[in-house]
């Protein structure tokens, strides 16, 4: 009688262990693209020093949103206004703003931006500064123009710093190149046009950097953002053990001969994922990219801001799940 009670007893146990296990280990929550909701093309995206993430994207002054997760957005400004809007004034016509590029450099929160005045020779890529994510933005003015560095379109900035040197990549189809800078305390910031040096051929537009182990890895888009339901548009990468390259593909072919892997194409939902920011690190450690897309359900929101992870495989190239968007996945891991 004493053993079966015993028996009884212990069985209770586990149960009870096993109830209180099962309610502690909790589910994963998922997330659902598109994470901005709204036309929020070229995303960049930075985290400030309270946690606090920030997106910037292409349109009108360039919207701000904000989220603490890295999923749940909403805007929260405009990088510029009526009165701060860059004056630059050809072809009659001021400049329509694309691709913001935002860095914390020196103390100070730096949108780099695209000037677009409806030609290649006319384009150009300035800069502003403010003290928080979310402004006031003082213009600084044209950092690169076009014909007096002779690079059609000059467009699609990238600031990266490494070994102490900050640089600048930029380029739309018409080759990719970066340049040395010159950044003072102030953050007065100029180019070194000797050390310009061309990175990738005319395959590539909105190329970006990111450092992992021995590797610098660019990542840029291939094909036409524009077109909806039809855009070519696409996300590729090539690597190098040195920042200003050669960058190569798997088979050792360089991005100065156009050479990629594609990463990012398009599914049954989505077309044309590309543009991608920075890659973003959660608080595991995990690598995610931002990126726009055209959700086929909903084309009249044209390019909505999206999110996946960057896995890595085992010679260290980066791939994402299933090489297309995902519909939904396990949120990023944010700690407050």
């Amino acid at each position: 009688m004493r053993k079966n009670i015993t028996t009884l007893l212990y069985s209770t146990l586990l149960c009870m262990l096993f109830a209180a296990c099962g309610q502690n280990a909790a589910a994963p929550v998922y997330y659902q693209n598109p994470v901005v909701r709204a036309e929020a093309p070229d995303p960049s995206v930075i985290r400030a020093a309270d946690g606090t993430f920030y997106l910037y994207a292409t349109g009108g002054n360039y919207s701000i949103y904000k989220s603490d997760d890295m999923v749940n957005w909403e805007k929260v400004g405009e990088v510029f206004n009526e009165e701060t809007y860059p004056k630059e004034i050809r072809n009659d016509r001021k400049a329509t703003l694309w691709a913001p590029e935002i860095r914390f450099i020196k103390d100070k929160y730096v949108i780099f931006y695209t000037m677009w005045f409806g030609t290649e020779w006319l384009s150009a890529i300035g800069y502003a500064v403010a003290d928080t994510p979310t402004g006031p933005f003082t213009d600084k003015g044209i950092l690169i123009d076009s014909k007096p560095i002779n690079v059609e379109q000059s467009i699609d900035q990238f600031y990266y710093e490494d070994g102490g040197k900050s640089y600048l990549f930029w380029g739309s189809f018409r080759n990719i190149y970066a340049v040395e800078l010159d950044v003072t305390d102030n953050v007065d910031i100029a180019i070194k046009p000797e050390t310009m040096i061309q990175i990738g051929g005319t395959a590539y537009e909105g190329s970006n950097i990111w450092k992992r182990g021995d590797y610098y890895y660019m990542f840029a888009s291939i094909g036409n953002f524009a077109g909806g339901a039809k855009s070519t548009y696409r996300t590729v990468v090539a690597r190098s053990k040195n920042v200003l390259g050669p960058y190569v593909d798997k088979k050792g072919v360089s991005m100065l001969d156009n050479g990629y892997e594609l990463i990012l194409d398009k599914d049954d939902k989505f077309t044309g994922p590309g543009h991608n920011a920075g890659i973003v690190e959660d608080d595991a450690g995990q690598t995610w990219m931002y990126y726009h897309a055209y959700q086929l359900s909903n084309l009249g929101l044209r390019r909505q801001s999206m999110l996946d992870k960057v896995l890595w495989d085992e010679e260290g190239w980066p791939y994402i799940e299933s090489g297309t968007p995902s519909d939904s996945a396990v949120v990023p891991v944010v700690r407050k």
